[in-house]
């Protein structure tokens, strides 16, 4: 296991019971439970906080708002939440940690923050095309999860980038909303299962453009999607696709640099928990949130794992202390 030096380093010298790496729903949600239950955490939620819901206009999907929400919004209400019940809050990247021994080091540039127990909640980034427009519509017809914004698409054709199991599974739920889906991938072959490819082809809403990509997006003055242009990799031949959504759906990428040879991760980068609970192979660190998920991948089900991590980290911080179960202070049946 790797270890950082921590010489030379400014050091804070109070010792917290946990610090909350990231400022995502997962990080918020932890936070607020974590605070509730006397635990004084710190979030160090870094400059991007909010994670992904910052770049999505509305959210018709998460209880408890049925107008809707805009996605910042959404976020800055989770962590008001937080910050009422005393969450403090750094808002700066973390740089570097040392999960080697306790207390744990969490650096941010210089300056050495230490915790009994530390959740990660670093998230996962949506891989994009790397489009001027497509980063100027993003959230106007320019989306990275259908399960999220299909109901936006009702009655409208949308075109879906990739060729995994991912893209194939966009296309098939955009499909229950849009009359056409246009599935665009770069190779003539899918990464995709068969079964899932077979399952795409089978349904006559969804057709394919093979050997293309799409190499602009375009939009109206007002910011709306209105097509792409799609370039055919075999002859060069340029044209533009009528279209009013583009899902972008070639892969996640978890934010797991800080923790690789200390944490247990699979082959695409996400932390592994131990069984049912969100335990790292390190006691005393938790992972929560899409960091550790690359199947649901909802701001929902990030809260959840969120409130999992804290109520974890809650008993395992009482049983280092030789608290009993029923002296913890969050009421289990909440």
């Amino acid at each position: 296991m790797n270890s950082v030096d921590r010489k030379d380093a400014v050091s804070t010298n109070d010792v917290r019971e946990v610090i909350i790496i990231g400022g995502d729903p997962a990080g918020y949600t932890a936070a607020l439970y974590a605070a509730r239950a006397n635990l004084n955490p710190l979030v160090i939620e870094g400059f991007a906080w909010g994670g992904q819901l910052m770049i999505t206009s509305d959210v018709e999907n998460y209880p408890g708002y049925p107008a809707g929400i805009l996605g910042p919004e959404m976020m800055q209400d989770f962590r008001k939440q937080a910050e009422r019940f005393g969450t403090e809050f750094i808002t700066d990247d973390v740089t570097r940690v040392d999960l080697s021994e306790r207390p744990f080091g969490v650096w941010v540039g210089d300056t050495e923050y230490r915790a009994e127990s530390v959740i990660i909640a670093t998230g996962a980034n949506a891989r994009q095309l790397g489009l001027d427009s497509e980063k100027t519509l993003q959230g106007r017809g320019v989306s990275y999860c259908a399960v999220c914004d299909a109901a936006f698409f009702k009655d409208r054709e949308v075109v879906v980038v990739g060729g995994g199991d991912s893209a194939m599974e966009e296309a098939t739920f955009l499909a229950k909303f849009a009359p056409k889906v246009t599935v665009v991938h770069r190779r003539e072959s899918f990464r995709a299962s068969p079964i899932m490819v077979d399952r795409a082809r089978a349904n006559d809403r969804i057709e394919f453009l093979l050997d293309s990509v799409v190499e602009d997006v375009l939009g109206t003055d007002g910011g709306c999607v209105t097509g792409v242009v799609i370039r055919n990799l075999r002859t060069g031949e340029k044209t533009e696709l009528q279209t009013d959504g583009l899902f972008v759906a070639i892969g996640h990428d978890p934010n797991t640099a800080l923790f690789r040879g200390q944490l247990d991760m699979d082959e695409a980068g996400y932390i592994i928990p131990k069984g049912k609970s969100t335990e790292t192979n390190i006691p005393g660190v938790f992972a929560a949130g899409d960091v550790q998920d690359h199947v649901y991948r909802q701001a929902v089900t990030a809260a959840g794992s969120g409130t999992m991590a804290a109520l974890d980290a809650e008993r395992w911080l009482a049983a280092q202390h030789g608290q009993p179960e029923a002296a913890l202070a969050t009421p289990r049946n909440w």
